[in-house]
C-alpha cells in the first residue's frame, strides 16, 4: 500500500508540471494571437491588396483588432460553464482543434480587397472561439491539478504567459510581417498540432463534473446584450452624418441601450435558476468580488495601452528618428521588448512569493506601480529619449506582473472546487470584456483629443507647404479617426490624400519633397496627439489607482474550504477529507482562537496529509461544519495532533472575514 501510494504521489507530482506547460502553451498561443495582428495590419492591408485610408475600410481594420476580443469576451464563460458540466479538459482538448484548424484557414486567404479581409474577419471568429475554449478553462484545470500551496506560482505563471503572449505578440508581428503577412498565422500552426496531440494524451479531468440543464435564458440574453455593446462601442469609433465619431449614430444607441437593458434581464434570470450560468452566489464571497473589480479595471487601463505605444512608436517617434514607414513595424516591436520583460520577470516571482505571504500585498503594490508608470507616460514629451520610454514601460509591465499573479491565485483559491470552470470563464469575461472596452473608451478619448487641434494643426500646415485653401481645409477637417489609423497603419496619409484631390503634382518639388517624406506628418500630429495621449493616461493611471483599491479590500488569505479539502494534486476521485475533532485549520490561515470563527488570512495551511492543529472547543468553518472534541485528534495520512495552543494576537482582527 505504502509502494502503491508512492508510485501515485511521483504520478501526481509529474502530471502537474505537465499540466502546467500544456495549459501556459496554450494560453500564450491564445492571448499572442490577440495581439499579433495589430502590429502587422499594415502588411495584411498591403498583402490583400486594401486602402488602408479608404473611409469604408476603416471598419474592416475595426472588425480584424476587435472581433477576436470581441468573441472572446462573450464566450469564455459559456465555455468554462461547459467544462463543469461535460469535463474541463474535453472542453479544452476540443478547443486547440478549434484553434489550430482556423489558424491553417486564415493562412490561407484566397482573396483580395474586401472579400480578403472578410475572409480573416470569419476565421478569426472561428480561432476565437478556440481560444475561449482554450482559456476558460487552463485555470480550472490547474486549480484541480495543484495543491493550494502551489496554486499562486502555477496559476501566476499560466496568467503571465497570457499576459507576455500579449505583449511578445506586437514583436512577433514585426518580426513575421516583414517577411510575409500569412507568417503571423503559421507561426500557430506547428504548436497547435503538437499541443493538440500532446493535451490528448496526457491531460486528465481531476475536476468534479456537474451536469445540470443549460440555462438557455441566460445563455442567449448574456450572449446578445454583451456582444451587442461591443458591436455598439466598435461602431461608434467610425464616423458618422459628418460627426468625427458615431455617438449620435442611432444604429449604435439601439446595440448600447439594448445591451444593457439584455444584460439587466440576464442577472434577473440568473438569480432565479437552478443551475445559472454566472455564479452570483459567488460575489458573496469577498476575494472573488474584489479580484474580478480589481481585474476588470486593470484589463481596462492596460488593454489600450498597447495601441497608444503604437501608434506612438509607428506614427510618430519612428519616423522622426529616420525610420521608414514600411520598418516601423518591425522596430515598434523591438522597441517594446522592455514592457513584456517586466511582465516576464515580475510575473513568475510574484505568483511565488504571494503563495508564502498572500496576494493583497503584492497585487496593491503591483497597481502602484502599473498606475505610477502611466503618470510618468502622461509627462513624458513626444520626443521622448529612449531610455526614459523603456523605464517607463518596464515599470509597467512590471507591475502588471506583480498583480496578476496573486490576483488570479486569490480568485481561483476563494471558490469551490464544483465552481471552478465557471470562474475562471467568469474572470476571463472580465478580462476580455475590460480589453475590448478600452479599446472603445481609449481611441474616443485619443479622437476627442485630436478633434480639438488637429484640424486647424492639419489645414495652416499644408498651406505652408503651397497646398491651396480648399483643399488643406478638406483635408483638415476630414474625421480625425483617419489619421489615427493611418498612424496605426503605419502610413502617410498626406501624400494618399494630396493625390485623390490633384494637389500634389501641381506643388513646387521641394514642398513635394517635404510633403511625402517621413517627417511632416508625424511632426504635424505630434502636439494633437500629445493632448490627447495626456488625457487617456490619466485616466488610465485613475483606473490603476481604483484597482489598488479594490485589490486592498480583497481581506486577507482566503482559500474556500471546499476548495482546501479536495483532493491533492493531480489524484482523481478524491473526495472531500474528513473534518477534524476540534476547531478547524483553515488552509492558508492559522487557527482561529477557541470559540470563535476561524476566517482568517495569511498563514500557515493544515491540510489533510499533514498534521492539524487543534484546540479544544468549538471552531466555525466557513461554509463548514463545526465539530467539537477537547484533547489530540488523529490526521489522515499525517501525524496525530497534539494539544491546541492560542492563535497568534490579533489573528481574527488582521482576516475580516473571507466572505462579505
Amino acid at each position: 500500500m505504502d509502494a502503491d501510494a508512492a508510485r501515485q504521489a511521483r504520478a501526481d507530482e509529474r502530471y502537474k508540471w505537465v499540466a502546467l506547460a500544456n495549459t501556459t502553451a496554450s494560453v500564450f498561443m491564445s492571448m499572442l494571437d490577440g495581439s499579433i495582428v495589430i502590429i502587422a495590419m499594415p502588411a495584411i492591408f498591403r498583402g490583400i491588396h486594401l486602402d488602408p485610408l479608404a473611409a469604408h475600410n476603416i471598419a474592416y481594420l475595426l472588425w480584424m483588432i476587435m472581433g477576436y476580443r470581441l468573441i472572446q469576451a462573450v464566450l469564455v464563460v459559456n465555455v468554462g460553464r461547459l467544462g463543469d458540466m461535460f469535463g474541463r479538459v474535453r472542453i479544452y482538448n476540443a478547443g486547440f482543434v478549434v484553434f489550430t484548424i482556423a489558424s491553417i484557414l486564415l493562412s490561407f486567404d484566397p482573396f483580395d480587397g474586401g472579400h480578403g479581409a472578410l475572409w480573416l474577419i470569419g476565421w478569426r471568429v472561428l480561432q476565437a472561439i478556440g481560444g475561449s475554449m482554450l482559456v476558460a478553462n487552463s485555470a480550472a484545470i490547474l486549480t484541480d491539478a495543484f495543491p493550494a500551496d502551489q496554486r499562486g506560482f502555477a496559476l501566476g505563471t499560466n496568467q503571465v504567459a497570457g499576459l507576455a503572449g500579449q505583449f511578445i505578440g506586437l514583436v512577433a508581428g514585426g518580426l513575421l510581417a516583414a517577411w510575409d503577412w500569412r507568417a503571423v498565422f503559421w507561426v500557430n500552426v506547428p504548436v497547435g498540432v503538437y499541443g493538440t496531440i500532446w493535451a490528448y494524451r496526457k491531460l486528465r479531468d481531476n475536476g468534479e463534473r456537474h451536469r445540470s440543464p443549460v440555462d438557455w435564458g441566460g445563455n442567449v440574453t448574456f450572449a446578445v446584450g454583451l456582444g451587442a455593446i461591443l458591436v455598439g462601442i466598435t461602431e461608434g469609433l467610425q464616423p458618422y452624418a459628418g460627426h468625427t465619431m458615431g455617438w449620435t449614430n442611432p444604429l449604435v444607441l439601439v446595440l448600447l441601450g439594448g445591451g444593457v437593458l439584455l444584460l439587466a434581464a440576464f442577472a434577473l434570470i440568473e438569480s432565479r435558476v437552478a443551475a445559472p450560468l454566472f455564479q452570483l452566489s459567488l460575489f458573496r464571497i469577498r476575494a472573488f468580488t474584489a479580484g474580478s473589480i480589481a481585474g476588470f479595471l486593470v484589463a481596462v487601463a492596460r488593454g489600450g495601452l498597447q495601441f497608444m505605444l503604437i501608434i506612438w512608436l509607428q506614427g510618430i517617434w519612428l519616423p522622426l528618428h529616420g525610420y521608414s514607414y514600411s520598418q516601423t513595424p518591425f522596430w515598434a516591436g523591438i522597441f517594446l521588448l522592455p514592457l513584456s520583460a517586466g511582465v516576464l520577470i515580475a510575473g513568475p516571482l510574484s505568483g511565488t512569493l504571494s503563495d508564502r505571504f498572500g496576494a493583497r500585498g503584492f497585487a496593491t503594490a503591483g497597481m502602484v506601480v502599473f498606475g505610477g508608470s502611466f503618470v510618468g507616460l502622461m509627462l513624458l514629451p513626444v520626443q521622448f529619449p529612449y531610455w526614459a520610454f523603456a523605464l517607463l514601460i518596464a515599470a509597467n509591465g512590471i507591475g502588471s506582473g506583480m498583480f496578476v499573479s496573486p490576483n488570479s491565485s486569490s480568485i481561483m483559491s476563494s471558490v469551490p472546487a464544483r465552481h471552478r470552470g465557471a470562474a475562471s470563464g467568469m474572470r476571463s469575461t472580465f478580462q476580455n470584456s475590460g480589453t475590448a472596452l478600452s479599446i472603445g473608451v481609449f481611441f474616443s478619448l485619443m479622437i476627442i483629443g485630436l478633434a480639438h487641434s488637429l484640424p486647424a494643426t492639419l489645414t495652416s500646415g499644408l498651406q505652408r507647404q503651397g497646398v491651396p485653401h480648399a483643399v488643406a481645409h478638406h483635408i483638415g477637417t476630414l474625421p480625425p479617426v483617419s489619421s489615427l489609423f493611418a498612424a496605426v497603419l503605419g502610413v502617410n496619409p498626406v501624400q494618399h490624400l494630396l493625390s485623390a484631390a490633384h494637389a500634389l503634382s501641381s506643388l513646387p518639388p521641394a514642398s513635394q519633397r517635404v510633403l511625402t517624406g517621413r517627417e511632416f506628418f508625424p511632426a504635424l500630429i505630434s502636439g494633437p496627439f500629445q493632448h490627447g495621449l495626456a488625457v487617456v493616461f490619466a485616466v488610465a493611471a485613475g483606473l490603476s489607482a481604483v484597482a489598488a483599491v479594490a485589490s486592498l479590500l480583497r481581506g486577507g488569505r482566503y482559500v474556500h474550504p471546499e476548495t482546501a479539502a479536495g483532493a491533492p494534486a493531480g489524484r482523481p476521485g478524491a473526495g472531500p477529507a474528513a473534518v477534524l475533532p476540534g476547531p478547524a485549520a483553515v488552509p492558508d490561515g492559522p487557527a482561529a482562537v477557541p470559540g470563535s470563527p476561524a476566517a482568517v488570512p495569511d498563514g500557515p495551511a493544515a491540510v489533510p496529509d499533514g498534521p492539524a492543529a487543534v484546540l479544544p472547543g468549538p471552531a466555525a468553518v466557513p461554509d463548514g461544519p463545526a465539530a467539537v472534541l477537547p484533547g489530540p485528534a488523529a490526521v489522515p495520512d499525517g501525524s496525530a495532533a497534539g494539544p491546541g495552543r492560542p492563535a497568534r494576537a490579533g489573528a481574527e482582527r488582521e482576516a475580516g472575514r473571507g466572505r462579505s
